[in-house]
């Protein structure tokens, strides 16, 4: 059966598009070959079939849609670029199916001038169609806020080959949100996401430093921070924590132009160094009150990148433990989200009650404030307790 969208990739970006296409009314097709396969809870799945969304690992699907987005992944690989590598699967199993028509939107992360140099090629030539004539191509960068509260649609930012390519684009995503903003084309639309994600680690990494100088000269942060939001313009408030995680990964250009960004590199080392950091801090704590890390027991709180998600994604919680255990001590976590979780190719220990684990650990580190959690009892219970998040109430932990 015809669909009208095809959703490619069902991770991190695919995901939440194919759910709100289905709350449109839009019947979707959710094509995945990898895990993320099967990303869907039993009960979500249900749900979304009976509003006509039907998962498929038949790429034959692809041929019979009016509209196919590209949401695969895109990490960094070893060399610390962008791995375009499931883009190009989810391209080439798409061009086989090309029909006329059809509109094709990228909205997995990538630098300027993928869409037109990467992914037009493989579509021409996979299909022996030609695009801004006999297809439409467009790049919409995913504007996903993964576990928030906040359902309504963010408006969204569309770039097409050619201003047919825009507004075909832009009549899909009008059905999905009441505000479209049309982009010169495909690489200032590919430049949006570029800059929304360096934005973040930037002034993360900003706030990162001010944790550590703030930390030295006795001041509270957490306090400066609460009183400069207060202000109505020109500043947005950004918290520290342990390190930066998720799926938006920052990139500085460097190789993609004759200069890169040098702010956005340092923010990188910035933010990369922050796990390292929470350790020292942590084995300070220790040592301030009597105690070693080496044979400490020490609690993680939380091993996931974002508060109630189970995504792990680039979570500092993993190199933390890496270092904790370097230093001799006995590290066990607590995750509501996280039934079982390896270190080093070893299993780390599951705390069963949160609050008698707290009470045995020599520090309860707590790394995402999961809703889940009673942080004014776990301040109340744990031996000795570092907050990287500054979720507790003020005087009930010691913070970044």
């Amino acid at each position: 059966m015809p669909a009208d969208l095809a959703v490619i990739g069902l991770g991190p970006y695919g995901l939440p598009l194919a759910q709100a296409a289905v709350a449109a009314g839009i019947s979707t097709i959710g094509y995945a070959t990898g895990p993320e396969a099967g990303s869907l809870s039993p009960a979500e799945l249900r749900r979304m079939r009976s509003t006509g969304f039907r998962p498929s690992a038949d790429p034959a699907q692809l041929g019979r849609v009016r509209t196919a987005v590209i949401c695969a992944p895109t990490p960094r690989g070893a060399d610390g670029e962008l791995d375009l590598g499931q883009v190009e699967a989810a391209a080439r199993a798409l061009a086989e199916r090309l029909r006329p028509h059809t509109t094709v939107i990228l909205e997995s992360p990538v630098l300027p001038g993928t869409t037109e140099e990467l992914l037009r090629p493989i579509l021409e030539r996979g299909s022996g169609l030609r695009a801004g004539r006999d297809f439409h191509l467009a790049y919409s960068p995913s504007r996903t806020d993964p576990g928030s509260r906040d359902h309504t649609p963010a408006p969204r930012v569309i770039g097409g080959l050619t201003p047919a390519c825009t507004e075909s684009a832009a009549a899909f995503y009008g059905r999905l949100t009441d505000k479209v903003v049309r982009a010169r084309g495909l690489r200032e639309a590919e430049a949006v996401r570029l800059l929304e994600t360096n934005f973040r680690h930037v002034n993360i990494a900003l706030v990162n430093e001010m944790a550590v100088v703030c930390h030295e000269l006795g001041v509270d942060l957490w306090d400066v921070i609460r009183c400069a939001e207060t202000k109505p313009f020109g500043f947005q408030a950004f918290r520290p924590g342990p390190g930066v995680g998720g799926h938006g990964v920052p990139q500085d250009l460097t190789g993609h132009a004759s200069r890169g960004l040098r702010m956005v590199e340092l923010a990188q080392q910035v933010n990369e160094r922050m796990p390292h950091y929470v350790v020292q801090r942590a084995a300070a704590l220790l040592n301030e009150h009597g105690k070693s890390a080496r044979g400490a027991r020490v609690l993680l709180l939380g091993v996931t990148y974002k508060a109630d998600l189970a995504d792990q994604q680039g979570a500092p919680a993993h190199e933390i433990a890496v270092r904790l255990m370097e230093l001799g001590a006995s590290v066990s976590y607590h995750d509501p989200h996280i039934p079982a979780w390896h270190v080093l190719d070893r299993p780390v220990p599951r705390a069963d009650s949160l609050y008698e684990a707290a009470a045995a650990a020599d520090l309860t580190l707590l790394l995402q404030p999961h809703r889940t959690y009673d942080l004014q009892g776990l301040s109340v219970k744990a031996q000795l307790l570092l907050d990287t998040r500054g979720a507790t109430p003020t005087g009930s932990a010691h913070r970044l």
